[in-house]
């Protein structure tokens, strides 16, 4: 992190989810895999189930597209099962336990919400989803609200963001995230933004654009604490 640039101290720090807090192939593969073996038994997809580097690549983006990418020879309604497959496999699977956030989060948001900062959750992933990974590894309280293209109907992130930061009177924030949408959501709102590097499912270029860049989620502590 060498170069850094002079950062201004954030009122609010949002994070994406998925990449970011929670790593996301705990949960995301024994459910995928489930998730098709239902899909056969209900005739609703013959065939091997597409290659997990299909949806590990898709990560970040809106269900909608993921679809598209993973089975993109199966019609619409398919793709609606597999919506809600996903989503009950995956709150089944967040519950039976064993899922796990990156090391150092809680300690992490822990650190900033002492030190005032106001924090937030804005993803791409459905509501329920978000509400669950935050329920069942104890960050509610850390947490002023989250934010979901699921729960907000919004299309893009940077109008996911927008409506954030209009509904809590933010001007200055970082945004935190490990893929090109969240670069994207910062920077169309005028904001700093923090690319994470550790998740590892993003392309090379993902997080072109990012004021800096951090190699492990605990560097943010020291960003904030040396920002002016």
């Amino acid at each position: 992190m060498s170069n850094e640039p002079q950062l201004n101290k954030p009122e609010a720090v949002i994070f994406d989810m998925d990449g970011t807090l929670f790593q996301t192939e705990s949960l995301l593969l024994p459910a995928y895999h489930k998730m098709f073996d239902i899909l056969r038994e209900e005739g609703l997809y013959s065939g091997p189930t597409p290659p997990e580097e299909r949806i590990l690549g898709s990560l970040g983006m809106l269900l909608e597209q993921i679809w598209k990418n993973v089975m993109p020879e199966a019609d619409e309604a398919v793709h609606r099962r597999a919506d809600e497959l996903l989503l009950q496999l995956e709150i089944e699977g967040l519950e039976a336990g064993g899922t796990m956030l990156y090391p150092k989060v809680v300690e992490t948001l822990t650190a900033l919400k002492e030190r005032g900062v106001r924090l937030f959750v804005a993803s791409n992933g459905l509501k329920d989803y978000i509400h669950s990974i935050v329920v069942v590894h104890k960050m509610k309280d850390l947490f002023d609200g989250l934010y979901s293209a699921g729960g907000q109907n919004t299309a893009t992130k940077v109008e996911l963001l927008g409506l954030l930061l209009n509904d809590h009177g933010i001007s200055e924030a970082w945004m935190v995230g490990d893929r090109s949408s969240d670069v994207e959501a910062g920077k169309g709102n005028g904001q700093t933004v923090i690319g994470c590097a550790y998740a590892g499912f993003g392309r090379q270029d993902e997080l072109k654009g990012s004021d800096v860049i951090i190699s492990s989620f605990e560097e943010l502590l020291d960003l904030y604490d040396n920002a002016k």
